[in-house]
């Protein structure tokens, strides 16, 4: 089995996901986590991604697309996050010492050509991957919605004048900065940070069609076009904008008491976070397609900025753990193109990179 190379795929986007001692990354019809564990070992888990959009079509239409990328971004992103806490060794703090720290069925590999599959158990439920989607939109919701608007409406500003927003934008801001800033702080969250910069520096190498060596990933930046925290920044700067544009134009409802109104705007912006979303991810996605031009890149250049907060220098072993998922993602790409072959995916344990490599590109 070959793993495709960039030449033969031009066009394809792969993106990905800082995890506990890990990195998830997924390509059109992969999805892929890779985890660093206690012990020095690596652990992969590949399986065929169907996106919702390939039953549902138009929903792969501009400005569609971003709430369903979003979607699926937080779905893939907490399943990863449950996978890579288990592997991590992140759930056994609560375990005696000397107990197993992997979950029953699962088993190491012997030192052998490749590596043994292990079954892992589901790291979560579908129905508890809801909930938690649920409630982290609510918290969204409330968070860069709900209480920057109360507090814009504190200073006696009503919701059709341009400063009102302005204030609001402005409050959404400073949550977001304060928030990466103060977790920053975090040991584990700042590994996590170099993870998220080591995917970065392994996507650049792909898309500069280099090979997927931690030498050739060294070679560039932290800082991604197409990163999620550009994507964050970008739907406050859209929301400001798109939200002095239609205000004006609602109702006053005089009638009405000044929190009741305000409740009435409140709910009214939270439907018009979906076009918001969709407009924000063009936008990503043309960032990361013409990074040269001058337009594209002051658009950029707030979002880079505030990644010099949530992505780190990464180390060589971390490197490793970004190559190897985006390696084996893009395994699932070139057998699909050599021969439609859609084979399950599966959990493999492998003691070092090397032979994680060997392993990924004898198929």
């Amino acid at each position: 089995m070959r793993v495709i190379s960039a030449e033969t795929k031009k066009e394809m986007q792969v993106g990905g996901q800082a995890v506990i001692e890990g990195v998830m990354m997924r390509s059109p019809n992969s999805f892929t986590v890779s985890v660093r564990t206690p012990e020095g070992g690596i652990v992969i888990r590949e399986d065929r991604w169907h996106s919702v959009w390939k039953k549902l079509k138009f929903l792969r239409w501009p400005f569609f697309r971003g709430m369903i990328v979003l979607i699926e971004a937080l779905w893939n992103g907490i399943s990863s996050l449950s996978f890579s806490a288990k592997w991590a060794g992140l759930e056994d703090d609560d375990k005696k010492d000397g107990e197993d720290p992997k979950p029953e069925n699962e088993s190491k590999s012997a030192n052998e050509d490749d590596a043994k599959p292990v079954e892992p158990e589901q790291p979560i439920s579908d129905f508890a991957l809801v909930l938690t989607i649920m409630f982290s939109f609510t918290l969204a919701i409330g968070l860069f919605v709900a209480l920057p608007h109360a507090l814009a409406a504190l200073f006696g500003l009503e919701p059709d004048s341009w400063d009102f927003h302005a204030l609001d934008g402005v409050i959404k801001l400073a949550i977001l900065i304060l928030y990466v800033w103060g977790i920053s702080f975090i040991p584990d969250i700042n590994r996590v940070f170099q993870y998220h910069g080591a995917e970065h520096m392994s996507i650049f190498a792909w898309e500069n069609k280099l090979p997927l060596t931690v030498e050739s990933a060294r070679k560039f930046k932290t800082h991604h076009p197409r990163c999620g925290t550009s994507f964050l920044f970008l739907v406050l700067m859209v929301s400001f904008i798109v939200f002095i544009i239609i205000f004006p134009f609602l109702p006053k409802l005089p009638e009405m008491p000044k929190i009741l109104r305000h409740l009435v705007y409140i709910c009214i912006k939270i439907p018009l976070m979906a076009p918001i979303a969709g407009i924000s991810y063009e936008l990503v996605r043309l960032a990361g397609k013409y990074s040269t031009n001058p337009i594209m890149r002051a658009i950029s250049m707030p979002g880079l900025a505030l990644q010099r907060i949530t992505t780190k220098t990464p180390t060589d072993d971390q490197l490793e753990i970004a190559l190897l998922s985006l390696k084996k993602c893009l395994w699932r790409e070139g057998i699909l193109e050599d021969s439609g072959n859609d084979s399950v995916g599966q959990t493999c344990q492998y003691e070092n990179f090397d032979e994680a490599s060997e392993a990924i590109a004898k198929g």
